[in-house]
């Protein structure tokens, strides 16, 4: 799997890498620009589309994306920093970067998270979003460049270190999202998705689990670009589920 390097040309390193970006940052609505903003770019950070240590794309290129003025990106940003989400740096390799999410949470902590989510909501959300973007990839098609993509999505979730997994994971599921061709789907399969992701770092990398996951997630894929949409369901139903089972086990 590639690296990014922390220099000036981290970005130009994968050229694919802003894509990433495109499921979660899109132009915000007026009125509520400063908070739309600000809720996108702390999904990027949560969702791990920017890696603890890396640089976040320009500012200039952050505020096209999101149809805001600088000013206003600055103001976000500035939050992020207060927050202990980004720091600036300045400089000839300056820019803002994300830190470093601690691995583990205390006790405190994991109670908090745990208390501020409607756990079986969110869990059930994002079955039926991942189920409807499944059957929708394999009913429609997807084009070649689609179908590269999600290739590329699975290879990188197999070649990934244990400390780089559910990220990797994140954006596999994302990519699928993306390619259902609904940008409503995929904007709050971003947002539940973060919520889970917070759920999943109170609990432990099992490697069995991780394994079993990638035998389903190879299955998930070879129903895709064959057609199959019953398949592809059912696959994507059992998958969540297993996510579900795990952290109900842990979590109440």
């Amino acid at each position: 799997m590639a690296k990014i390097g922390g220099g000036t040309d981290a970005w130009a390193d994968l050229p694919n890498l802003p894509d990433r970006l495109t499921p979660v940052l899109r132009p915000v609505r007026a009125g509520n620009g400063f908070e739309e903003a600000l809720e996108q770019i702390l999904q990027v950070v949560r969702l791990g589309l920017v890696p603890g240590g890396e640089r976040l794309p320009a500012e200039r290129e952050l505020a096209e994306r999101m149809g805001i003025s600088r000013v206003t990106l600055r103001e976000v940003l500035k939050v992020l920093q207060e927050q202990g989400l980004v720091e600036s740096r300045r400089g000839r390799y300056g820019g803002t970067f994300v830190l470093h999410r601690p691995q583990t949470a205390d006790e405190a902590e994991l109670r908090r998270r745990i208390a501020s989510v409607d756990m079986e909501d969110a869990l059930r959300f994002r079955e039926v979003l991942e189920v409807g973007a499944a059957g929708l990839c394999a009913a429609h098609g997807l084009t070649d460049e689609g179908a590269a993509r999600l290739r590329t999505a699975l290879a990188a979730t197999h070649d990934a270190p244990l400390a780089d997994y559910r990220r990797q994971d994140t954006l596999l599921h994302l990519t699928l999202a993306e390619l259902s061709g609904s940008p409503t789907l995929t904007a709050q399969y971003a947002a539940v998705r973060a919520t889970v992701n917070d759920l999943l770092d109170c609990i432990p990398l099992l490697v069995r689990n991780l394994e079993h996951s990638q035998h389903q997630h190879t299955a998930l894929v070879e129903a895709v670009l064959d057609g199959d949409a019953d398949a592809a369901r059912e696959v994507m139903r059992e998958h969540c589920g297993g996510t579900a089972a795990l952290l109900r086990g842990f979590l109440t």
